[in-house]
């Protein structure tokens, strides 16, 4: 699961820059659910690929689990791995375009809101969140620096879904809390596919817990950590507005 997981992660992504796109009432929503359609499709007819070419007992059995080097090997022969090489840079390549230009943002609006460095949430003459983007790249870069990516994998996985979570469970809160302000976008199955998948959410996180704890509590308790700084940034904004 945590692969399958991973491998759908930020198809949210463009809600980071709702504020740059043009009509984001039509367009934000549109662009998640073409995106996560189109992605889904992509997916189905790959493992349709391999399924054709590779018996279940060969994808199992894969050199270092890697059912796509296995595959082209068996289409291109001894190119085969070169050529798929060539196409997971590619596809590299454009997933960090997506995900530079988007991450950044979060640090920007962080800092807009004054809950990050003041400095990053200025932009530079070309309107680019140019510190959150040297401060991303310094995260990314420590992250890289700390383990194998299997391992990595399975800490920021467990992240991402508990964020999730969260961010879901405020649609409760904000329907309780505040039931009559502007929705532009609607809580599709509410409330049902919302718990459905806090549920689904948290059942992957405890098993998680459970299988691999050498991975999930580091995440879950720099995430923790979170939690106190967030009330100490607060408090400290709270004091300089009294002054």
């Amino acid at each position: 699961m945590v692969g399958s997981i991973f491998s759908s992660d930020s198809w949210h992504n463009v809600t980071f820059v709702a504020s740059e796109i043009r009509n984001p009432k039509r367009n934000v929503g549109l662009s998640l659910a073409l995106g996560t359609v189109m992605v889904t499709i992509l997916y189905i007819l790959t493992n349709i690929m391999y399924t054709g070419i590779l018996s279940l007992n060969d994808m199992a059995h894969a050199d270092k689990d890697r059912v796509a080097v296995s595959v082209s090997q068996v289409i291109f022969g001894s190119s085969g791995t070169v050529i798929i090489a060539l196409m997971i840079m590619v596809s590299t390549f454009g997933c960090n375009n997506g995900l530079i230009m988007a991450g950044a943002r979060v640090y920007y609006s962080m800092a807009k809101d004054g809950l990050f460095f003041k400095k990053v949430g200025a932009l530079n003459r070309n309107s680019v969140p140019a510190f959150g983007l040297w401060i991303q790249c310094l995260v990314a870069s420590l992250w890289c620096l700390s383990g194998r990516y299997g391992d990595l994998l399975d800490m920021i996985s467990f992240v991402v879904v508990m964020f999730y979570m969260l961010t879901i469970g405020g649609i409760f809160i904000l329907r309780k809390k505040r039931p009559d302000i502007e929705r532009p976008y609607k809580a599709f199955g509410y409330p049902i596919l919302p718990l459905i998948y806090i549920i689904m959410g948290l059942a992957f996180c405890v098993l998680l817990i459970l299988y691999k704890p050498r991975f999930t509590w580091p995440g879950l308790i720099i995430t923790l950590i979170g939690i106190p700084v967030y009330f100490v940034i607060g408090k400290f904004k709270n004091n300089k507005h009294e002054n």
